[in-house]
């Protein structure tokens, strides 16, 4: 019985496992997208910066209790006395008030309509609409949001696929034309920059894509600047994160890029030794001309050999003969005994 329990036990355990990853696994996958408004998403927000609504809910509740109130006074004053109907009316009355005042936030831009169309663009700050007349229609984010997006196995002009990541930087500044002239803008926008980026790939090679990367932001930019600026969107940059090439073109590039190096090693030897034999051709002009700077150069050479490791030279005696000018007569002596 035991040995049954801890089994039960266990396939519940991880039953729950992966019903709970396949739960975290659908909200990751799919965001619900509410249809009257529009908040920025909330895996891009930083968990302690998110904006709160309770003091929004805490001042919707009392304007709803001093409506209801003075509703209920009023009842009073004119009729004496309170009864189902003056509770009825001032309910009523509590609830068209609380739905006629609003508040934005300093980041919010509320689109009113009036019979289904447009009015106005209200906030931030408190603003008031007309009962059952005026809506609320979506609320819309003024603030620079970050987009990430990006092209898998995209072919470059030269049929190489690659992988490219980037990030997009934009803003609404329209909140009519965000919300009257396309559906879903901040679905649209991403779709767009995906598109122009495969776009701008397929047009380049390889190598272009790979080392010309503020090029491609330029071009991005420009791009989608042209096709989102009727929607009230303002592109402010792209930045390209991380270009993922096939790892056999990695290895090709990266012999290709050790053989051109070793080229210009060559080449700078080369040089070198080239200006080194133009020195010698002079020094060689120099103390054909002067035997004794050339006994003197060797002297000099002899002792740099010896400095820095302060070893002995042994000279055999039939060296020392070719310092017979120039040194004293006591080395000499010294040199052939």
């Amino acid at each position: 019985m035991a040995i049954g329990k801890e089994k039960a036990y266990e396939a519940g355990f991880a039953a729950g496992r992966s019903s709970a990853g396949s739960h975290c696994g659908d909200a990751g996958s799919s965001r619900p997208r509410s249809r009257f408004r529009v908040v920025p998403d909330a895996s891009t927000e930083v968990v302690g910066e998110r904006a709160s609504n309770a003091g929004v809910v805490l001042f919707s509740a009392v304007v709803f209790l001093v409506s209801f109130c003075a509703a209920l006074g009023a009842a009073w004053v004119l009729q004496g006395e309170l009864g189902v109907a003056s509770l009825l009316i001032a309910l009523v009355v509590a609830l068209a008030v609380m739905s006629s005042v609003h508040i934005a936030q300093q980041w919010e831009k509320v689109v009113v309509l009036r019979f289904g169309k447009f009015n106005r663009v209200s906030g931030p700050g408190l603003f008031w609409t007309i009962p059952i007349v005026e809506q609320n229609t979506m609320r819309v984010d003024g603030r620079v949001r970050a987009t990430s997006f990006g092209a898998e196995e995209t072919l470059t002009a030269d049929l190489v696929p690659l992988d490219v990541n980037a990030v997009l930087f934009w803003m609404v500044w329209d909140a009519k034309a965000a919300c009257t002239e396309v559906g879903d803008f901040t679905r649209t926008v991403e779709l767009a920059a995906q598109t122009a980026l495969r776009d701008a790939i397929g047009r380049a090679g390889v190598a272009e894509v790979a080392i010309r990367r503020e090029q491609l932001d330029r071009e991005l930019k420009r791009i989608l600047e042209e096709k989102v600026a009727p929607w009230g969107i303002t592109i402010l940059s792209v930045e390209v994160r991380d270009i993922l090439l096939p790892k056999e073109l990695q290895e090709a590039m990266s012999l290709e890029a050790q053989a051109e190096q070793r080229k210009k090693a060559r080449i700078i030897l080369m040089e070198a030794e080239q200006d080194i034999c133009e020195m010698m051709d002079d020094m060689g002009d120099s103390y054909s001309k002067n035997d004794a700077a050339l006994r003197l150069r060797a002297m000099h050479l002899l002792y740099e050999s010896v400095r820095e490791t302060g070893g002995t030279v042994v000279v055999p005696s039939s060296f020392s003969e070719g310092f017979g000018d120039v040194l004293p007569d006591t080395l000499k002596d010294s040199f052939k005994g």
